[in-house]
């Protein structure tokens, strides 16, 4: 598909989108479809944020393709229409194996009560008492209880159980045990809906369908587009600079992280001391290791799973899961019926959660080797699960923190985008600074792809008002 140069570019737009994550990418289409004027750049040669793959030995490799709530169903028809739902199918084999259970299921809410009344022996009062809690949970309930304390509150010194439910959410949005309890409690629910699905066809059919409709509702797309400048002047928000050139706009929504949005794209000086106070206490998430295998073509492996959460850690702890040594990491395994529609191809992504601070200061050689031994790591914990797994695959890839911050720009590398506090932050700056809006994964509940399209929605409808009233 081809993409606007930025030698064509007009002058001025109603809205200029900077990135180009799946929160980006839904704003855009948003407000192009209710008659706005929108410029779309991107820093990358891809569109897609962290939704996105890369083609290594004859394979295609999705980044973060492992699984979303039954909720993209309901979004994607909504706000970006029947053919794109109707790719969205389920995962129906998710298997746990640690020292303390090894159990498959299908991660639906009836499942889980039946895996915690028949397998774990919790009483029928608990369970129930348990999900009708965090089903009950909203934005504005009080934060002081942990994700440990509502645990302990329903499965006291149940450490097996706390780990059933509490792993997959680590993985999916890098969330501790000493977080809110409702930070834990709304991305549960939404997973617990009707279990995992993903997207037939894989990351690059999804985006390809998502930048065809932008460009049918007039978006103008520029990628390898690094934006240098959100220009702020007397008060309010006046366009962007992009490879040294003034592109003027009514408005601006930012889809690089909040922190890289405010200290390098804005500047500090145009916000208030008290806005300054609560963004600076916004901490940024965790980011990944992923490790990529590709099956030579004409081999074949047997179904382990979809998603395969294995660890040889005696407890759970989102500490050891971040640890470079950690022995806790996620399979996601790419059968041929990912993408039915292409020849015959099976990858491996080992992922793993990680710290940026672990991997920035290593030297080359000191990284290189560092790399090596996290390959080695997730073969032989592959080779529990699948025998003779090394003679079949020809093309090995890895990232670190370091190749996420690189192709992200995210401070720090992050996969998650902030804590729970840089939510109110994101909210709040088109009221700091009018015209200046922020779209992305922030809060940990606006992380992930369901998160980051609905907020995308959210972000449209204020941009939307915004530009009605100042017009």
């Amino acid at each position: 598909m081809k993409f606007s140069s930025l030698d064509g570019l007009r002058k001025q737009y109603d809205v200029v989108v900077v990135g180009s994550g799946l929160g980006g990418l839904t704003c855009a289409n948003r407000l192009a479809s209710v008659g706005h004027s929108v410029l779309l750049l991107e820093h990358h040669h891809r569109l897609g944020g962290l939704a996105t793959w890369f083609r290594r030995g004859g394979h295609i490799f999705d980044v973060s393709l492992h699984g979303f709530p039954y909720g993209m169903v309901k979004t994607c028809k909504k706000y970006w229409g029947k053919a794109i739902r109707d790719c969205i199918v389920p995962l129906p084999k998710i298997v746990f194996d640690n020292p303390q259970f090894s159990l498959t299921t299908t991660f639906s809410k009836e499942d889980f009560i039946r895996l915690l009344q028949e397998e774990f022996g919790v009483a029928s009062e608990a369970v129930h008492g348990f999900f009708a809690c965090v089903d009950a949970m909203n934005f504005y309930d009080d934060q002081s209880m942990t994700t440990r304390e509502l645990f302990e509150q329903f499965f006291p010194g149940r450490t097996d159980v706390h780990r059933l439910l509490m792993e997959p959410i680590s993985y999916a949005n890098g969330s501790t045990l000493d977080e809110p309890a409702i930070t834990y409690g709304i991305v549960f629910s939404n997973f617990m809906n009707r279990g995992v699905y993903t997207f037939e066809g894989g990351t690059d059919k999804l985006i390809a369908m998502m930048a065809e409709e932008l460009q049918n509702n007039g978006v103008t797309i520029c990628t390898r587009a690094k934006v240098e400048q959100i220009l702020l002047e007397e008060g309010a928000t006046r366009g962007v600079v992009v490879n040294g050139t003034f592109i003027a706009a009514g408005a601006v929504v930012s889809n690089s992280g909040i922190t890289n949005t405010i200290d390098q794209l804005a500047g500090r000086e145009h916000f208030s001391a008290a806005f300054l106070a609560a963004f600076d206490k916004v901490e940024v998430n965790n980011s990944s290791c992923q490790v990529y295998f590709g099956i030579r073509r004409g081999e074949s492996i047997p179904d382990i799973g979809d998603l395969l959460f294995t660890s040889t850690n005696r407890d759970f702890s989102s500490e050891e899961m971040r640890a470079m040594e950690t022995g806790s990491r996620t399979f996601s395994v790419y059968y041929p019926k990912t993408r039915p529609d292409q020849p015959e191809d099976y990858t491996i992504v080992a992922s793993m959660n990680a710290n940026y601070a672990d991997w920035s200061g290593l030297d080359e050689a000191a990284y290189q080797q560092a790399k090596e031994a996290m390959v080695e790591r997730c073969l032989l914990d592959l080779e529990r699960y699948l025998p003779g797994i090394r003679a079949k695959i020809d093309t090995i890839e890895s990232a670190t923190p370091v190749t996420f911050n690189r192709y992200t720009l995210h401070t720090r590398g992050s996969s998650f985008g902030t804590k729970f506090e840089g939510l109110e932050v994101s909210r709040a700056l088109h009221r700091q600074m009018p015209g200046l809006f922020h779209v992305g994964s922030v809060g940990i509940i606006m992380s992930g792809w369901l998160g980051a399209i609905n907020y995308g929605v959210i972000v449209a409808n204020d941009v939307d008002g915004y530009l009605r009233s100042s017009s």
